[in-house]
């Protein structure tokens, strides 16, 4: 079972006697509290609407649960506004939500989890965010990455998959893009000794299908999938860096490192948008 996310009270209790004007000063502790309890909130209201639908089907639900379903989506629902509140009172909150497919919980979590000042590149977020494929989580050590900001990035590619289709979803475009990319290299082979580096480290059912696509020399359309989905969300990142170094700090982003140091011409530039005109 899921637990709360330590908090003093502080957060939930502004919000209760301002609920505007509260979220537009909040914290990034409070933020950060806030994006968390929206996310459980949520799973127990899904929950809930489970359990009423099971019931129904033999007998009414008991009023007990139908009111746990209401007011699990009416928390759910103030802690949106709240968020919404809080990143439109930030420029890069604002830049974030100009994007389709990233509303104001997702902008929050960004907000509230990224640190700019700890930042110098986006590959440091990358890294922070468990999207660097170099950084280990090797037995005995502290978890390399911060767990919240993995979910929540896996929830960013989950948007743009879904919205891949959405002629504004820039980022959809991008995932289709690089999706139909690994498609064609994973079908000449090119994955092959990966495939053989994975079977030798994990066993698996010789009944499944990922074992069948591993023994083929391919890997299965599930990790062609997050490959295209973690390539998306890497560049939305990379441009959600530059834009807060602008925006927040006041200067010019570095330039990318493949860029600068590897004769790298090609960068993909994020879309004009208002705040950066």
């Amino acid at each position: 079972m899921d637990k709360l996310p330590i908090a003093t009270g502080d957060a939930v209790q502004r919000l209760t006697r301002d609920l505007a004007k509260a979220a537009a000063t909040l914290t990034t502790d409070e933020a950060r509290f806030l994006v968390d309890y929206y996310y459980i909130t949520q799973e127990d209201r899904k929950r809930a609407g489970n359990q009423e639908r099971a019931l129904d089907e033999d007998r009414e639900p008991h009023g007990v649960l139908s009111w746990l379903f209401d007011q699990s989506a009416t928390i759910e629902n103030q802690i949106k506004r709240a968020l919404d509140a809080y990143t439109n009172a930030s420029p890069l909150g604002q830049w974030a939500r100009d994007h389709y497919g990233i509303g104001p919980v997702i902008a929050a979590g960004l907000l509230a989890h990224i640190d700019l000042e700890r930042a110098p590149t986006a590959g440091h977020i990358w890294r922070y965010a468990g999207l660097d494929p170099t950084v280990k989580w090797e037995k005995g050590q502290k978890r390399p990455w911060n767990s919240s900001l993995k979910t929540l990035c896996w929830k960013i590619g989950q948007s743009f998959m879904k919205f891949h289709g959405q002629e504004e979803c820039f980022y959809g475009h991008i995932y289709l893009a690089r999706k139909q990319y690994e498609v064609e290299r994973n079908d000449k082979g090119v994955n092959a000794e990966l495939c053989k580096t994975i079977l030798a480290g994990k066993n698996f059912s010789k009944t499944t299908d990922a074992f069948k696509h591993y023994t083929s020399g391919k890997l299965p359309p599930a990790q062609i999938d997050a490959r295209a989905r973690r390539y998306a969300v890497k560049i939305f990142l990379s441009h959600y860096h530059a834009a807060g170094y602008r925006l927040i700090l006041g200067k010019e982003p570095p330039v990318p490192f493949p860029i600068a140091h590897m004769g790298h011409t090609h960068m993909i530039e994020a879309p004009v948008k208002s705040h950066l005109k």
